[in-house]
């Protein structure tokens, strides 16, 4: 039976026809330019916005290793995201930029390439690694910091087109 429903959907291009999991062949297509932006969001107490704002957090530079941390994860995503291609990625930008009203940090990575396939999963990978490590390097002074809001901003290129949510 699940043969049967893998087998009438022609839009599952990550699954083969016995509904198995595979790599998408895009060998046939032509790199194009193709450049995403995600977002994230996090939020902590005003006391502990103050602290990294003042550059005195235990643990040193919370926010320049965020935004490494971001941009060294863009270039690991197919190591860690199982059907992603390995892309060769052309530009990486991880902005940490603070919001007093969360209070807390609003974080954005764009990636581009001219590739055969889009680069949204190295930027959301980005934006969700640049917050986890500016968890990490926070949560001596807080443990209840919360990641929120991870999404694509948006993409350019590609056989889908150009994709916006800047409602987000």
């Amino acid at each position: 039976m699940t043969q049967d429903i893998f087998a009438n959907s022609v839009n599952l291009t990550h699954l083969d026809d016995q509904g198995e999991a595979q790599m998408v062949d895009v060998s046939d297509k032509i790199p194009t330019v193709r450049q995403a932006v995600a977002k994230a969001r996090v939020r902590m107490l005003s006391a502990t916005f103050a602290v990294i704002q003042a550059g005195n957090a235990p643990k040193g530079d919370v926010l320049g290793t965020a935004r490494l941390a971001g941009i060294m994860a863009a270039k690991q995503t197919s190591n860690l995201i199982p059907l992603c291609h390995p892309l060769p990625l052309q530009k990486i930008t991880v902005e940490v930029i603070p919001d007093p009203q969360l209070p807390g940090y609003q974080i954005y990575a764009t990636v581009k390439t001219k590739a055969e396939t889009g680069v949204e999963m190295e930027a959301l990978t980005a934006v969700s690694v640049a917050a986890l490590t500016l968890y990490d390097m926070a949560k001596a002074l807080e443990k209840s910091i919360q990641i929120e809001s991870i999404s694509l901003v948006s993409k350019t290129g590609g056989k889908s087109g150009d994709y916006s949510n800047l409602g987000f």
